[in-house]
């Protein structure tokens, strides 16, 4: 957790103006039951009223700038932790967009949204009590040690002797928490999975009718949320009462003695009524601190959790690598495995010069979407060399690589805003370069016909759209920036042929200088290009234009045969 100073330190001016408000408004507390003793064994028996109302009114005093000064505190302390917290999800939101695909993978979309969430939410709560209680408790306890212990050293050694006891139990108690809230935060990963799940397959699973299957489903992973955090919290909870009791049996000696040694006239009533008091407000920051370490307990399991998000340095970075003189687009002898186990993909070697066209075609799973993860660097090839524009794809800096391409991905979404907005999506593009683009994409007239043209506001994942449609503004959006490289991953499935031809069209005239990628289904989508890649299984069973493939490769000649009705 050391990491966290670091979000903490820009607030410490802040932190200590509040702690010293919170010092004097905590020394105030401890003044009130002094001044009650004194009142009691001193002033009273003078018999002075005058006297008795000042001492009176500098209690109510004390009480008012008790009362003022930990509102005043706790409000600055929450701010601290408002504003640490919010540092906190900005950085880890901006590690999380950074990541590779890889580590993605790694950590689990689920698990990533359970620690910006639920994780951030364990810190916040941890500091702002850290910042209330954990200046509050130890001035209370320390203090009232100190003035106990002056007041009457034999009473006050009676529960100083019980103070070691309760510091075991905070170690034993929180060894024994802190896995257990880890457990925990992993459980909710799982329900957060299967929310995810459910959420975006809502349609498939009324459809099929599994309502009541899901149900039971999230009620499996509910309950285990559940039991994990009942035990987390049992072992926890052994804390307070076990607390209590010792510091209340100390009491109950105290009093015991503090009674024999009042008869004897070896101490006053006022003190042992004082004393009594200051054992109270002990108790009180005994027991504050114990909710400190419970806090602690969990805060540092997800500290663990974000910190190995925020710190992961596994991820691959820039490489230094020669020049290659190579085409602009060349995979040479490229290998790569998810599982690191099996291939899925296999010695995969083709060149394609800048402004050519690529079509790649094959069988579901046969690795064609895979082969573009690995050209814009979402994965690292195990095996190989991938050049782009003559260099090595892990020699660039991956924005700047990225920004090379305009990509349609397979069930990629938009957002819940305009349709300029979601053509746009936050590049410097002007209304005229997005309506070119809306014209390529064949999808300009259609959003001519929208209530607001280009200005109507979206649904969520565009769910007020048709899946063509749709898929037209997305290429649109790829469009807009006029890429150097443009991929399209199975981009058209949803259209017509006529219109599925008027956009190939409209490609080969507005973006002539454009290398172009398009991974598809249909052979009537890649027949034209320059090259075409048949991929089966991970390996290139043919490669060539869409004549040499139909004479030389026997299972592209079948693929086509079937779709052209042959």
């Amino acid at each position: 957790m050391k990491w966290l100073l670091a979000y903490i330190a820009p607030y410490k001016a802040r932190i200590v103006f509040e702690l010293a408000i919170k010092t004097v408004a905590t020394s105030m507390d401890l003044c009130i039951p002094w001044i009650l003793g004194h009142i009691i064994d001193v002033v009273i028996p003078a018999g002075n009223a005058p006297r008795i109302a000042l001492w009176g009114a500098l209690m109510i005093l004390c009480s008012i700038i008790c009362v003022v000064g930990n509102v005043s505190a706790n409000r600055l302390a929450s701010s601290v932790a408002r504003d640490t917290t919010m540092n906190i999800r900005h950085d880890l939101f901006g590690k999380i967009m950074s990541l590779s695909s890889e580590r993605m993978d790694y950590f689990t979309v689920p698990s990533l949204v359970s620690r910006i969430t639920t994780d951030t939410y364990n810190i916040n709560n941890m500091t702002g009590m850290i910042l209330r209680l954990g200046i509050r408790a130890p001035i209370l306890l320390f203090g009232g040690m100190f003035i106990t212990l002056s007041m009457d050293a034999t009473l006050a050694a009676v529960w100083i002797a019980a103070l070691p006891m309760a510091i075991g139990v905070f170690v034993i108690v929180s060894a024994r928490g802190i896995p257990l809230f880890t457990r925990l935060q992993q459980s909710i990963d799982d329900m957060v999975r299967v929310i995810r799940e459910n959420i975006s397959g809502v349609r498939v699973i009324k459809a099929l009718s599994k309502t009541e299957y899901e149900k039971n489903r999230f009620s499996g992973v509910n309950e285990r949320v559940s039991a994990n955090e009942e035990r987390a919290n049992a072992a926890m909870s052994i804390t307070n009462p076990a607390i209590n009791m010792l510091l209340n049996l100390a009491l109950s000696v105290v009093i015991l003695i503090g009674a024999y040694r009042v008869s004897g006239g070896r101490t006053g009533v006022g003190t042992l009524v004082a004393f009594t008091s200051y054992f109270t407000v002990i108790l009180n920051a005994v027991m504050g601190i114990t909710r400190i370490f419970v806090v602690i307990s969990k805060a540092a399991a997800s500290a663990r959790r974000i910190g190995g998000v925020l710190f992961d340095e596994s991820d691959f970075g820039t490489e230094k690598l020669p020049a290659s003189d190579s085409a602009y687009i060349s995979f040479k002898d490229v290998s790569f495995s998810y599982n690191k186990r099996k291939d899925n993909l296999s010695d995969i070697s083709f060149s394609l010069n800048k402004g050519e066209t690529l079509g790649i075609i094959g069988a579901t799973g046969s690795g064609k979407t895979t082969l573009i993860n690995l050209l814009m660097r979402f994965y690292d090839a195990d095996k190989g060399e991938i050049i782009i524009d003559g260099r090595n794809v892990r020699s660039y800096d991956k924005d700047i690589l990225r920004r090379k391409f305009g990509v349609v991905f397979q069930n990629d979404i938009l957002f819940a805003d305009s349709v300029k907005n979601n053509i746009r999506f936050g590049r410097e593009i002007d209304d005229e370069n997005i309506i070119s683009a809306l014209k390529s994409a064949q999808a300009y007239d259609f959003v001519q016909n929208l209530r607001h043209g280009i200005d109507t506001a979206l649904n969520p994942k565009g769910n007020d759209l048709s899946g063509g449609q749709k898929q037209r503004l997305l290429i649109a959006r790829a469009l807009a920036a006029q890429p150097e490289i443009l991929v399209l991953d199975d981009s058209s499935s949803a259209l017509d042929y006529k219109t599925d031809a008027a956009l190939r069209a409209a490609l080969a005239e507005n973006y002539a200088g454009t290398t172009l990628i398009i991974i598809a289904q249909r052979i009537s989508s890649v027949k034209d290009m320059d090259c075409i890649i048949f991929l089966d299984n991970g390996r290139i069973e043919g490669m060539g234009t869409h004549e040499q493939l139909m004479a030389e490769c026997a299972m592209y000649k079948e693929t086509a045969d079937l779709q052209m009705g042959v």
